[in-house]
């Protein structure tokens, strides 16, 4: 395993990148807590003494090489995940709907069990990586729409583990599971792991595949808190070879 590698050493993980970077853009403040003494094990960290006898960390060029392709990485994923990500705002518009990338949307959530917990629930803040609505001039025909693109199977099985994320999203309309194509090809989750409260897109061969329709949404219309986020925000717009496509029926 080479330095350069993003596994320098077994058990290397976004902890241990993330505290790279943060001595990385600091002054290097010994913490000494297991995460660094592993790094300086490695030689991704090394020890620096002053004239006064403080001690400070320095990653070494060997650290800086990991952080490097760490960061080669990610931009690689989040690569895939803005591209799957416009491609189901595309779908989204070519269906006449309206459609926003990344909106704060505020959402409520059942509240915490036990003694004065609020049984009108709690409210949360959620960004949906796209939000839909129909083109329409009837509010209750609006038919609000969540669509959460998943292109690693970590990330998936994170979400999964959030069931409060979940119900904000099911309390703002329908919401869908995008789910993306390893390495290989195959989605990185079964559509059968995803709750039956959702619907399920999964990427075969580059095109969105329906595996499980969502349940109707909880609501038709809107909440004027919603409809005063929509109208502070710029809608999706697709681009120039699309729309022209679109026009020509291609």
């Amino acid at each position: 395993m080479t330095a350069a590698s993003t596994m320098p050493f077994p058990g290397f993980g976004r902890a241990h990148a993330r505290r790279l970077r943060e001595v990385y853009r600091s002054a290097g403040w010994p913490c000494q807590d297991p995460l660094e003494i592993e790094l300086l094990a490695a030689g991704l960290l090394e020890r620096m003494r002053d004239g006064a006898g403080h001690e400070s960390l320095r990653v070494t060029d060997a650290g800086i090489a990991v952080l490097a392709d760490s960061l080669r990485g990610n931009r690689a994923r989040l690569s895939a995940h803005e591209a799957l990500v416009e491609t189901v705002a595309l779908r989204q518009a070519q269906a006449g709907r309206i459609a926003w990338r990344g909106l704060a949307l505020r959402a409520r959530v059942p509240g915490d069990e036990g003694a004065g917990a609020d049984a009108a629930g709690r409210w949360c803040v959620c960004r949906p990586d796209v939000y839909s609505i129909r083109h329409t001039t009837v509010a209750e025909y609006v038919e609000p729409v969540v669509h959460e693109v998943k292109v690693r199977r970590s990330d998936l099985l994170a979400d999964l583990r959030q069931p409060a994320k979940r119900a904000a999203y099911l309390d703002l309309g329908a919401c869908w599971y995008v789910l993306g194509a390893d390495a290989r090809g195959r989605p990185v989750g079964d559509p059968s792991e995803v709750p039956a409260e959702c619907g399920v897109l999964v990427v075969e061969q580059g095109q969105l595949v329906l595996a499980r329709p969502a349940p109707p949404p909880q609501r038709a219309g809107l909440p004027f808190g919603t409809w005063m986020a929509l109208a502070r925000a710029t809608p999706w717009a697709q681009p120039d070879d699309a729309a022209q496509q679109g026009m020509l029926g291609g």
